[in-house]
């Protein structure tokens, strides 16, 4: 069998009979995959794990969109895949406005469905491995001191260490120290890296 991305399938349809030949189709394709009849049954039961989601957009209660919604609320980042009937189209269209990867329209060939899935596990991975990149990166920022902070911001702000003396009213020389420190603690081995990490971060 192919080795597939890690990561888990999770399909949210209100159809048993279809929702069971999506996950016949995906398995049989060596993908991990999980049911879930209703939006309220995958908020129940979701615990975190990395996946993309195939999202029929009529359900009764909360339909694809009003997921979608909540989904971005809760700060849950899957890759969705919407799942639409040919009246669904505006629908879709706006769920792909508020984020969602693709949608495919029923009925639909299984080749297409599957790279879509391809696709989405390998945005969901992607996604992980930034938000991980992410994490450590907060980390190195955490450990510097409040002047360390001070400095950082200005360094990414394009001021010459004269200017940060200045502004901070320190010497020239102890702007040079603090400004090694803080490149040590964030691991950036020069001002461009800074510069990425201060925006990945938001620091002005």
């Amino acid at each position: 069998m192919t080795q597939r991305v890690s990561g888990t399938v999770f399909i949210v349809d209100d159809d048993n009979d279809f929702r069971d030949s999506m996950k016949w189709l995906l398995e049989a394709d060596n993908f991990h995959v999980v049911g879930f009849s209703s939006a309220h049954d995958f908020l129940d039961r979701y615990d975190g794990e990395m996946g993309c989601m195939l999202l029929d957009i009529r359900m009764p209660e909360i339909n694809g969109l009003a997921l979608q919604q909540i989904m971005i609320e809760r700060g849950i980042k899957l890759p969705i895949i919407i799942i639409s009937g040919h009246g669904d189209i505006p629908m879709a269209v706006n769920a792909m406005k508020n984020g969602a990867l693709d949608f495919i329209e029923k009925p639909f060939d299984d080749e297409v469905l599957l790279r879509l899935v391809e696709q989405g596990l390998q945005r969901a991975d992607d996604m992980f491995k930034d938000s991980n990149e992410l994490k450590v990166i907060r980390s190195y920022y955490a450990s510097l001191s409040k002047r360390e902070k001070e400095v950082m911001a200005l360094v990414v702000g394009g001021k010459s260490n004269r200017e940060i003396a200045e502004e901070l009213g320190i010497s020239p020389k102890t702007v040079e120290v603090h400004r090694a420190r803080v490149m040590s603690k964030m691991r950036a081995e020069n001002l461009p890296v800074l510069v990425q990490q201060a925006n990945r971060l938001n620091v002005a």
